[in-house]
Protein backbone atom coordinates (compact mmCIF):
# COMPACT_ATOMS: atom_id res chain seq x y z
CA UNK A 1 0.00 0.00 0.00
CA UNK A 2 0.95 3.33 -0.83
CA UNK A 3 0.89 6.74 1.94
CA UNK A 4 -2.53 7.41 -0.27
CA UNK A 5 -5.78 6.17 1.31
CA UNK A 6 -7.34 4.06 -1.28
CA UNK A 7 -10.92 4.87 -1.42
CA UNK A 8 -13.45 2.91 -3.17
CA UNK A 9 -13.99 5.24 -6.18
CA UNK A 10 -10.29 4.88 -6.65
CA UNK A 11 -10.29 1.30 -6.63
CA UNK A 12 -13.56 1.07 -8.98
CA UNK A 13 -13.67 3.90 -11.05
CA UNK A 14 -15.49 1.73 -13.86
CA UNK A 15 -18.34 1.64 -10.77
CA UNK A 16 -18.88 4.45 -8.85
CA UNK A 17 -22.22 4.71 -9.99
CA UNK A 18 -23.23 1.58 -9.10
CA UNK A 19 -21.49 2.06 -5.75
CA UNK A 20 -23.69 5.30 -5.56
CA UNK A 21 -26.37 3.43 -5.89
CA UNK A 22 -25.82 0.05 -4.13
CA UNK A 23 -25.25 2.68 -0.90
CA UNK A 24 -28.59 4.55 -1.25
CA UNK A 25 -30.40 0.92 -1.64
CA UNK A 26 -28.68 -2.05 -0.27
CA UNK A 27 -28.06 -1.38 3.76
CA UNK A 28 -25.77 -4.03 3.72
CA UNK A 29 -23.22 -2.78 1.03
CA UNK A 30 -23.54 0.47 2.87
CA UNK A 31 -22.17 -0.90 6.02
CA UNK A 32 -19.64 -2.78 3.95
CA UNK A 33 -18.76 0.72 2.69
CA UNK A 34 -18.54 2.26 5.84
CA UNK A 35 -16.25 -0.38 7.34
CA UNK A 36 -13.84 -0.24 4.46
CA UNK A 37 -13.27 3.70 4.50
CA UNK A 38 -12.82 3.08 8.57
CA UNK A 39 -10.30 0.71 7.69
CA UNK A 40 -8.32 2.60 4.86
CA UNK A 41 -7.95 5.42 7.25
CA UNK A 42 -6.81 3.60 9.88
CA UNK A 43 -4.21 1.88 7.80
CA UNK A 44 -3.33 5.01 6.14
CA UNK A 45 -2.99 6.71 9.23
CA UNK A 46 -0.58 3.68 10.33
CA UNK A 47 1.34 3.77 7.36
CA UNK A 48 2.33 7.46 7.83
CA UNK A 49 2.84 7.00 11.79
CA UNK A 50 0.04 9.45 13.14
CA UNK A 51 -1.28 6.35 15.07
CA UNK A 52 1.12 3.78 16.50
CA UNK A 53 0.18 0.54 15.51
CA UNK A 54 2.31 -2.86 15.87
CA UNK A 55 3.24 -4.35 12.67
CA UNK A 56 1.35 -7.74 13.77
CA UNK A 57 -2.04 -5.02 14.55
CA UNK A 58 -1.25 -3.37 10.12
CA UNK A 59 -0.93 -6.51 9.09
CA UNK A 60 -4.77 -7.30 10.79
CA UNK A 61 -6.25 -3.91 9.73
CA UNK A 62 -4.85 -4.95 5.87
CA UNK A 63 -6.42 -8.15 5.81
CA UNK A 64 -9.66 -6.87 6.65
CA UNK A 65 -9.55 -4.07 4.08
CA UNK A 66 -8.59 -6.53 1.37
CA UNK A 67 -11.44 -9.52 2.87
CA UNK A 68 -13.82 -5.83 2.60
CA UNK A 69 -12.56 -5.02 -0.64
CA UNK A 70 -13.12 -8.49 -1.99
CA UNK A 71 -16.85 -8.74 -0.98
CA UNK A 72 -17.54 -5.08 -2.13
CA UNK A 73 -15.95 -6.46 -5.90
CA UNK A 74 -18.20 -9.38 -5.45
CA UNK A 75 -21.47 -7.42 -5.11
CA UNK A 76 -20.64 -4.54 -7.79
CA UNK A 77 -20.00 -7.67 -10.25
Amino acid sequence: MSHTPHELADEFPQHVDRIHDLKQSNAHFARLCEQYHELNRAIHRAETRVDAVTEAHEAVLRRQWLSLKDEIARMLD
